[in-house]
């Protein structure tokens, strides 16, 4: 059985499985990334949730783990040469679990590089802008008087959806013709803004009709519908 108590983490949240990989999380459109591919690989895992009403991401406990406060994050017991791997950053976290199981990355080179193309492009663009969206179109930002920084991020989501569905107006997935870790990073920031954010009439959400045809396929998966749920809300 693997020994984790070295990692403060697993004080705070213990392992009942320490030989499982350990998910902390929320299911949020960035911690449901490590979820669903979790669930699409099949490797077994235990997840918990970070309770943000608490604070937990800020407790000494999380940041030993990972320093920049933010879910998700992953303990695996069974890491390179057998030994214990914390890692941060959903989109580094899902390149990792691609590589150690094979699975949703391409071994082709070529194609392999552009799969890793689009996971950054949800990484520096999609995230940011969409969340920015959420935050001026639901959130505190909506009470705003001044629109300009709304419009600014609404325009911006707008070009993004237009390169998304450009390219997957030949292309059933982002990595081609098969479904990759670009579609899993992708796949709940959609699904956020024309839902939870309420943003769908705002960036004109229906006339990219490519993008929303993927985000259908996408999200009937039964790998997405579990992981979308994962972890339970208490």
């Amino acid at each position: 059985m693997a020994d984790l108590s070295a990692f403060p983490i697993t004080r705070r949240w213990p392992a009942a499985y320490p030989d499982r990989l350990q998910l902390y999380s929320v299911p949020t459109p960035n911690g449901v990334k490590v979820s669903i591919m979790l669930e699409e690989i099949a490797l077994p895992y235990e997840p918990h949730l970070v309770d943000f009403g608490k604070d937990e991401q800020k407790s000494r406990e999380f940041l030993s783990l990972d320093p920049n406060g933010k879910i998700p994050a992953i303990l695996d017991p069974d890491g390179p040469g057998g030994k214990p791997l914390g890692l941060f950053e959903s989109g580094a976290i899902l390149q990792y679990l691609a590589e150690k199981t094979g699975q949703l990355l391409p071994a082709d080179p070529a194609r392999r590089w552009q799969t890793i193309q689009w996971l950054h492009f949800q990484m520096g663009g999609v995230g940011p802008m969409f969340g920015q969206v959420g935050f001026f179109n639901k959130f505190a930002g909506k009470d705003f008087e001044d629109k300009r920084p709304r419009d600014r991020y609404v325009a911006e989501s707008k070009r993004l959806l237009g390169v998304m569905d450009a390219h997957l107006a030949t292309h059933r997935w982002f990595a081609g013709g098969d479904y990759s870790i670009a579609d899993i990073a992708m796949l709940g920031w959609v699904r956020n803004l024309i839902g939870f954010y309420e943003a769908r009439e705002i960036v004109g959400f229906d006339r990219f009709r490519h993008v929303a045809a993927w985000l259908d396929q996408g999200l009937a998966r039964p790998a997405v519908q579990r992981g979308l749920a994962i972890p339970a809300r208490v």
